[in-house]
């Protein structure tokens, strides 16, 4: 972007002149307002692109310029900085239109980032904006192996979209609950770029075991430890020229936090055992079902490297929020297990698929495909009915079975006919597996038992795992 304006609102004449000093040394334009009165003169004057503003200031307080500026503009990034103000307060003032925020004493390193972040973020809207003035043809339904036609993902693929054609390749953060596709998102990104015909390298940060975690991502050479026996090159460096995926980065411990990050700011990696650096040009695509910004709060999740990985983002919304998508969803899951179990006309009855729009999908996506192709197996009818499909705690026909939650606990309601305690226990099981994507040792976790535990009953009940 050729020109990028800061306009500094601050009463502390030494901070902002510093801050003034690193932005022009940065190739950035910008200028200091003491006060919100000469901040409000000088937004018609260099009409800025981003306000760095002091919540407390003479005369004006922050938050009511902050209001001034977005009815000046709504379009103009604010980052609120405060010394005084808790977080909570600062996620009020966000809430009120904010950008973001910087807690005083400034680091200079992290208000760069911010910057970075939100110029690119000024550099995507102008884009879009171009791109839906200049085509006005409607998006597909199907996207790269997304679907849906409901407003919240047209703008999840128009996002995909502007995220792809960045040329310079920044990181990329993808947020939503478990099932909601955001691996598919990823592979869309790097399906639509540039590094198209270089690798996608996915790896999933909750299956790793601790002690393997950075040798997996970073490699290490012959003798580095005990079991390595040969060098091994990383996931990194693998993906080098491509994409690297990390799924549930969330869950990645501090150290290794450490190394990711300079592995993202430098674009280098050293291998375990190794004194050479090795350079890689490799895109960094991640995703949590963790609010990453409450980790950092808590001291679980490194500030720089979530922001470093949020540079861009992506936010999926929960299958319960998407409507009109459920019936396209269930009947391209019908038409696509159909073709692969032999059963070419199989289809959903009218109740089954009332059913399936009004159920409340804690499992998102990833449940609704699972819910279809265990009928699609189970169900030797052409026509799916509502008693073949098992949604939750209910029976196919919706009644109340088993369970009921209450304030209390739970409520055990036995039918007049009785129970089948094995089918529930695998019932169960599968749930655990579906809702953490096949993850053993985190399905162990949901059903309190351990991981060899799990792996006994599984082969007891002949549970197959699936590929989510």
């Amino acid at each position: 972007m050729a020109h990028f304006t800061v306009l500094i609102v601050d009463d502390e004449k030494t901070l902002a002149r510093s801050i003034k000093l690193f932005l022009l040394e940065q190739g950035y334009e910008a200028e200091v307002a003491e006060d919100g009165e000469a901040a409000l003169r000088l937004l018609s004057e260099i009409h800025p692109d981003l306000v760095f503003l002091d919540v407390r200031l003479p005369k004006v307080t922050g938050i009511e310029l902050l209001k001034r500026i977005r009815e000046f503009d709504p379009h103009i990034y604010v980052v609120l900085m405060t010394a005084y103000g808790s977080i909570e307060g600062a996620v009020e003032a966000i809430k009120l239109g904010a950008y973001d925020y910087l807690k005083k004493p400034v680091d200079l390193e992290e208000l760069k980032i911010l910057l970075e972040r939100a110029q690119e973020d000024c550099r995507l809207r102008q884009e879009l904006s171009y791109y839906r003035e200049r085509q006005t043809r409607t998006l597909p339904l199907s996207f790269e192996g997304l679907i849906g036609k409901c407003d919240a993902m047209r703008q999840v693929f128009e996002r995909i979209q502007q995220i792809a054609s960045v040329e310079e390749s920044p990181t990329v953060l993808i947020t939503g609950e478990t099932g909601t596709g955001k691996g598919l998102v990823a592979r869309a990104i790097h399906m639509q770029s540039p590094r198209a015909s270089g690798p996608f390298i996915e790896v999933d940060c909750t299956a790793l075991p601790a002690t393997l975690v950075e040798s997996e991502l970073f490699g290490h050479e012959k003798g580095a430890f005990t079991d390595a026996r040969e060098s091994k090159i990383g996931l990194v460096q693998a993906a080098d020229a491509g994409t690297l995926f990390l799924d549930e980065v969330g869950d990645l411990e501090l150290p290794l936090q450490g190394k990711l990050l300079r592995a993202i700011e430098e674009r280098k990696v050293r291998r375990i055992g190794s004194v050479k650096d090795r350079t890689v040009d490799v895109r960094i695509i991640a995703a949590t079902n963790k609010d990453l910004g409450a980790e950092v709060a808590r001291g679980t999740f490194r500030k720089e490297l979530y922001y470093r990985l949020a540079v861009l983002t992506i936010h999926l919304p929960r299958l319960r929020e998407r409507g009109e998508d459920i019936p396209l969803l269930a009947t391209h899951f019908v038409e696509r297990f159909s073709t692969k179990y032999g059963r070419p006309n199989a289809r959903l009855s009218e109740r089954a698929m009332r059913a399936l729009s009004e159920y409340h999908w804690p499992g998102n996506v990833r449940e609704l495909k699972h819910v279809v192709e265990r009928a699609i197996i189970s169900c030797p009818e052409e026509v799916i009915n509502l008693d073949e499909l098992s949604l939750g705690g209910r029976s196919a026909s919706g009644n109340k079975t088993l369970l009921e939650e209450t304030p209390h606990g739970f409520k055990v309601q036995f039918p007049p006919e009785g129970i089948d305690l094995r089918r529930w226990e695998k019932v169960l099981i599968e749930r655990a597996l579906q809702s953490t994507g096949g993850n053993r040792t985190r399905a162990a976790q949901l059903l309190g038992i351990s991981r060899y535990a799990l792996r006994y009953r599984m082969k007891k009940l002949s549970i197959r795992e699936r590929t989510p």
